[in-house]
């Protein structure tokens, strides 16, 4: 065969299998990080985060919406549980799952921008190693289908936008629904793909095109439940949204001049570092007016403004760090992009360079997600750093290791049913169980015997405004249907204990311990004669 007829024919043979290769190899990849993350599951020495616990409270009380997100993951626990019964395997399953289709969305979008499915494959299994990627793997917070419904809407907004694939804007739109019934956050993201469209002057039509308008209908058709429940609730959710916002005036509200360090802080840490720098090199070079290349623009919109947007709030309200979560999901294939630019340098030296620091930053996402999974691992270290106890602070390890708050809560559930028994045979009834803070309910209701319903005093306390408050009847707000009862209490004492009560025993403490360190600590009451708080309380819905 003619030489120069040959290699082109080779070429044609040999690359359509090596990309079958690399698609088989993200897929293999994506299934065993799912199998791996269900096993986890049986083997996990966390107990469920006290968000976890309170979603799962939600879910034995199915609403259209709750007072501070919409119902789309309580109803993800409920189905799950109703297969598989109250444990925690079954409130963590929807994450695996979530995690699972995100990861398949991430794939394809990054074979559709970078055009490879080599890069996509390493950029998989570069995202496995981020401790938040990997957290919402295993937890089953908003977060995980939140997640996973903006990956889906990116995937099918690209596909309609640049493979004029009408259908596609049908299927963001679903998408999009079931994300705002997951998290308010959603509703950004029409806008954001507005001003893709803006900014491109060969796609600008397509903003007042029937597709577009069609994704943005459908998407709204999700705040229908959460209107609903808002209108029969006194709008509580909209009060409670203003005031995260920073938009309602109140007592915790007002300017902070730190506030833009502190999310600047908070997004580098939430990205270890390394890649927070990498991801902010990628948004410069492929800033608008400089990068012509259109899915890097797609991506850069999706991306870098939702970041931005959030700058004005951080000088009023505390931004948590997963706030802006969803701007890095095509913030991480832009910088893998950028990655790959400075990988085809002409300089050995600065080739070598990124490597190193690419390896290291690698290294130092799966040390921390290997110790987020397995806390023990760096428990002597963490007792080393933290302060001695107090009566005051039982557990100061639990300022050093963010792991703590998800473990020792099935010990105190049975610290609880002790003293749930002790009052039994003593008094020949049942006890009802309350709580200091909103954090708890959830926690004891699901790991007490017989999951019980678990009161909280929180907003007669000082302690936020929470769906606990919404639920009635609540001892709070309802004094007269718990007056005589006997509760089995867990927090701090009381401002006017003994008025609030007929007798009051305790506080018995609780110090939950692994390898002889001091993990969680507790105080437990005794409270028996409920009369009701004595004076009016102000409730902050925010």
């Amino acid at each position: 065969m003619n030489s120069a007829l040959a290699e082109p024919l080779k070429t044609a043979l040999v690359l359509p299998r090596l990309r079958l290769s690399w698609s088989a190899a993200v897929y293999l990849l994506i299934l065993a990080a799912a199998v791996l993350n269900t096993l986890y599951l049986f083997v996990s020495p966390l107990d469920l985060s006290p968000d976890e616990a309170h979603y799962w409270d939600w879910s034995r009380h199915l609403a259209w919406s709750y007072y501070s997100k919409g119902p789309f993951v309580a109803w993800l626990i409920r189905g799950s549980c109703e297969l598989f019964g109250n444990t925690v395997f079954a409130v963590r399953l929807p994450a695996v799952l979530c995690s699972t289709l995100m990861l398949v969305a991430l794939d394809r979008l990054a074979r559709r921008t970078l055009g490879s499915a080599k890069l996509s494959f390493w950029l998989v299994a570069v995202v496995l190693t981020l401790p938040p990627i990997s957290a919402g793997a295993v937890l089953t917070t908003i977060d995980a289908p939140f997640l996973c419904c903006w990956s889906w809407a990116l995937v099918f907004v690209h596909r309609a936008i640049f493979e004029n694939d009408d259908r596609s804007w049908t299927r963001a739109g679903i998408v999009l629904a079931v994300g705002t019934l997951t998290k308010y956050t959603m509703l950004a993201f029409p806008v954001l793909i507005g001003l893709f469209l803006i900014v491109d002057h060969s796609r600008r039509p397509t903003l007042f095109g029937c597709g577009f308008r069609r994704m943005t209908f459908l998407g709204c058709l999700g705040l229908i439940p959460i209107l609903v429940w808002n209108a029969t609730h006194d709008w509580l959710g909209l009060w409670h949204l203003f005031g995260q916002a920073g938009l309602a005036t109140g007592p915790k509200i007002g300017f902070k001049w730190y506030g833009l360090l502190d999310y600047l802080g908070g997004q580098f840490a939430f990205l270890v570092g390394y890649w927070f720098c990498v991801w902010l090199a990628a948004a410069w070079t492929f800033r608008p007016g400089r990068e012509a290349n259109p899915h890097f623009a797609f991506l850069w919109w999706l991306s870098v403004p939702l970041v931005l947007m959030m700058l004005p709030f951080s000088l009023r309200v505390k931004v948590q760090p997963n706030w802006p979560a969803t701007a890095y999901l095509p913030g991480i294939v832009l910088a893998v992009a950028w990655l790959r630019r400075q990988f085809e340098g002409e300089s050995k030296i600065y080739r070598r360079l990124v490597i190193a620091c690419l390896a290291l930053g690698i290294l130092a996402s799966l040390t921390l997600t290997i110790v987020a999974r397995f806390p023990r691992l760096a428990l002597p270290l963490f007792a080393k750093l933290a302060a001695e106890p107090t009566d005051d602070q039982l557990a100061p390890v639990r300022n050093l290791d963010p792991t703590a708050r998800l473990r020792g809560w099935r010990y105190l559930a049975g610290e609880v049913d002790k003293l749930r028994d002790l009052v039994r045979s003593e008094d020949g009834q049942e006890s009802l169980t309350g709580a200091m803070v909103w954090t708890l309910p959830g926690e004891l209701g699901f790991y007490c015997e017989g999951n019980p319903q678990v009161y909280t005093f929180g907003v007669a306390l000082s302690d936020r405004f929470s769906q606990y408050d919404v639920w009635r009847p609540n001892p709070v707000a309802d004094a007269q249907a718990f007056c005589g009862r006997t509760f089995v209490y867990v927090g701090e004492k009381m401002p006017d204990m003994n008025a609030v009560f007929e007798r009051c025993d305790g506080p018995y403490r609780v110090e939950y311990r692994e390898n002889g360190v001091t993990v969680g600590g507790w105080k437990l009451w005794i409270a028996r004669g409920y009369r009701g708080f004595p004076t009016s309380h102000k409730l902050s819905q925010y």
